[in-house]
């Protein structure tokens, strides 16, 4: 591929707002996203990668272990540098999707996997701040759900991008039918990744469905608004929060100021 071409596909302009992302994620749409701040550096890691023998899953096993450390490292009182450990986790998250995309090998198995990932770290780090901050069972399942149909949200949006872009086609607005595999991946593989997700995850995606309408011609709203609901923005905010003592606001943050930034998505998808 000429050099001129492939900077025009991967290259990424950073305005105050957010990073208009014009690369092959979303196809030709070029797209604000709030929460790809980290999408250039995890671009050059992947480049760095492309021809090491580094399977895409083990990064992916990567951040997870990262994840779990910031659980554990909240617990133990060292919660700014959990929640500064944690965006770097958004980036190392970003580097799977670049890594496969560079080598031209999209993974239904990466995609499953990811999101068990990601669930499994989510869960662990809000248990965590659970315990610190003792909040009750209730609260703690209301944060951990809130944060899941959040994800879901923003994944909703940004699967509908792609699809008016002709980008990256491996995530499906509906997950239930099985995939077939890749010809670099295998079938048993896929099979058994697909059936937790559905198990898990996929009633989410319904749910979000739904409620969110037709949604507008361009999707332009929803996908930047939705995005500032992506762990990238999030990992911020809480890190902010926590360079400032202000930890205890996070249910505020996630059930006060995020639903609200989700409830707008949605009636504006529904106009």
């Amino acid at each position: 591929m000429p050099i001129a071409k492939e900077k025009a596909i991967y290259e990424l302009l950073e305005p105050a707002t957010g990073v208009l992302v014009a690369y092959k994620k979303y196809g030709d749409k070029d797209v604000v996203d709030l929460s790809e701040w980290g999408r250039p550096i995890a671009r050059v890691v992947a480049r760095f990668l492309k021809d090491k023998p580094v399977p895409v899953m083990q990064v992916t096993n990567l951040h997870l272990l990262l994840t779990l450390f910031c659980a554990w490292l909240i617990l133990e009182d060292e919660a700014v540098l959990a929640c500064a450990l944690l965006v770097v986790k958004g980036v190392i998250d970003a580097v799977d999707g670049e890594l496969a995309r560079i080598r031209n090998r999209p993974s239904h198995v990466g995609r499953y996997w990811d999101t068990v990932a990601d669930t499994i770290g989510m869960v662990a780090v809000m248990l965590a701040f659970g315990r610190v901050f003792d909040w009750s069972l209730l609260l703690t399942c209301a944060l951990i759900l809130a944060t899941l149909f959040q994800y879901s949200l923003f994944n909703h949006y940004s699967i509908l991008m792609r699809s008016l872009g002709s980008g990256d086609a491996t995530s499906r607005v509906d997950e239930r039918v099985r995939p077939v595999a890749n010809p670099w991946e295998k079938q048993s593989h896929v099979n058994f990744l697909h059936t937790i997700y559905v198990l898990f995850f996929s009633w989410q995606d319904q749910f979000v469905e739904r409620l969110s309408g037709k949604g507008s011609p361009t999707l332009v709203f929803e996908l930047t608004v939705s995005s500032a609901l992506g762990f990238g923005l999030q990992s911020l905010v809480i890190l902010v929060l926590a360079a400032t003592s202000n930890l205890s606001w996070l249910p505020e943050l996630i059930l006060g100021v995020n639903m609200s930034l989700m409830a707008l998505v949605l009636l504006r998808s529904r106009l």
